[in-house]
C-alpha cells in the first residue's frame, strides 16, 4: 500500500483494508470558486496526485441535478480519473441530490431508481453494509463517495485539518446515544443498549434521555433523532468525531426547515449524514451506531465505516473528511 505522509494505513482489524489517497479522486466544480479552493487545499493536505483530480462544470446554485445531466457528468469524470479509482470526494455544497437519490449514492452506485422510494418503502440494499472483507470497489464495483461540504473556506479548512490531524491518534472520547422522546425520530434507540454493551469497554458509551447533551467535552460519537439538536455550541468534539441525527431532511444542505447535517461539521464533528428525500423513519436508511463504531474503532477510514453502517443509503448523503482514520495503525515504510 502506498505512502501517506511517511506512513501506511494499516488497520487494527485483519479483515479491513483501509482506503488510501492513491485510490481516491477529488471532483472539483470549476463553476464554483469555493469548490476550486477546497479541492486545491484538500489535494495539498492529503498529498493527492493531480492525476486524481477531475474537473467539471455544473451549476452550483441549484440543489438537484437531473438524472440525465448526472449521466453526462459521470462520463466526463470517467474520462479524467484513473481506472482503478475506488472512491470520490466531492468539493461542493450544492447540488446534493440527483433526482430522487443523494448525490453521494448516485456517484457510488450510478443513478438507479431502485435506490429511491416514494412514500414509506424500502429501497435497494447496500451490498457493502457491515462488510468484513475486501473493498467496496473490489467486491461490488461501488465507488464510495463523500462530500466535503462547507458554507465557506474557513469551515472547509477546519474540517480538513481536523480529519488529517486525527489520523492514528486513537483519541480519548465518549459516545452519546441520545433518546429525545420524539417517537417518530427515536427509531434507532432500539439498538442503543446493545451498542453500549458491545463497545462500552472500548469507548465510554452513555445512553442519555434528553433533548440533547450539553457542556460535554471530548465527544467522539453523537447519535440522536430530532428536527433540531440543541446545545451544539456547548460541546466539544474531538478531531475525527462522527455525529448525526435521524430526521426527514437533514441532508438538504441548503434551504431546509430542519437542522441540516452541515451543522454538525460547523460544531466540530468530522463526519455526518442526512436524508435528502423524505425517508420515513426506517432506521435502515440511517447509520447504525453499532456497525459504525465497530468498523471505525477497528481502523477503517471515516468514509468506509460510515458507508458500512447504512443498509439503505440511496436517499442519504455522507458529508465530512473521508480519509480520516483515528484508529488505524501507522507503520513506517522500511
Amino acid at each position: 500500500m502506498p505512502l501517506l505522509c511517511g506512513t501506511l494505513f494499516i488497520s487494527s482489524s485483519p479483515a479491513a483494508q483501509a482506503l488510501d489517497r492513491e485510490k481516491i479522486a477529488v471532483i472539483v466544480n470549476d463553476n464554483d470558486p469555493l469548490s476550486v479552493k477546497i479541492g486545491r487545499y484538500y489535494a495539498k493536505s492529503r498529498n493527492i496526485s493531480p492525476f486524481n483530480i477531475a474537473r467539471i462544470s455544473l451549476p452550483h446554485d441549484r440543489p438537484v441535478l437531473s438524472s440525465g445531466d448526472f449521466k453526462q457528468l459521470q462520463k466526463k469524470i470517467f474520462e479524467q480519473i484513473p481506472k482503478d479509482t475506488q472512491a470520490f470526494v466531492l468539493t461542493w455544497l450544492s447540488p446534493y441530490r440527483v433526482d430522487c437519490m443523494s448525490i453521494t449514492s448516485a456517484f457510488a452506485f450510478g443513478f438507479a431508481r431502485r435506490y429511491c422510494a416514494t412514500g414509506c418503502r424500502p429501497t435497494a440494499p447496500n451490498p457493502y453494509f457491515d462488510n468484513e472483507t475486501g473493498t467496496a470497489y473490489g467486491n461490488f464495483r461501488m465507488r464510495l463517495t463523500m462530500t466535503l461540504a462547507a458554507e465557506n473556506f474557513e469551515q472547509a479548512k477546519a474540517l480538513i485539518d481536523r480529519g488529517v490531524g486525527a489520523d492514528f491518534t486513537r483519541p480519548q472520547g465518549a459516545a452519546y446515544l441520545v433518546v429525545t422522546g420524539d417517537s417518530a425520530r427515536d427509531t434507532r434507540a432500539a439498538s442503543f443498549e446493545t451498542t453500549q454493551q458491545e463497545f462500552g469497554y472500548r469507548v465510554p458509551t452513555f445512553i442519555v434521555n434528553a433533548a440533547g447533551i450539553r457542556n460535554r467535552d471530548k465527544v467522539l460519537f453523537y447519535f440522536t433523532g430530532a428536527k433540531h439538536v440543541p446545545y451544539l455550541d456547548s460541546i466539544n468534539f474531538v478531531p475525527g468525531a462522527i455525529a448525526d441525527h435521524l430526521t426527514s431532511s437533514g441532508g438538504r444542505l441548503t434551504g431546509s426547515g430542519q437542522m441540516n447535517a452541515l451543522e454538525w461539521l460547523k460544531a466540530g464533528a468530522t463526519g455526518s449524514f442526512g436524508a435528502v428525500v423524505e425517508p420515513c423513519n426506517f432506521p435502515q436508511k440511517f447509520p447504525n451506531p453499532k456497525i459504525l463504531l465497530k468498523h471505525y474503532l477497528n481502523g477503517d477510514t471515516l468514509i468506509e465505516a460510515y458507508w458500512k453502517s447504512v443498509v439503505w443509503p440511496g436517499q442519504g448523503i455522507f458529508i465530512g473528511e473521508p480519509l480520516s482514520a483515528p484508529f488505524a495503525e501507522p507503520v513506517q515504510n522500511g
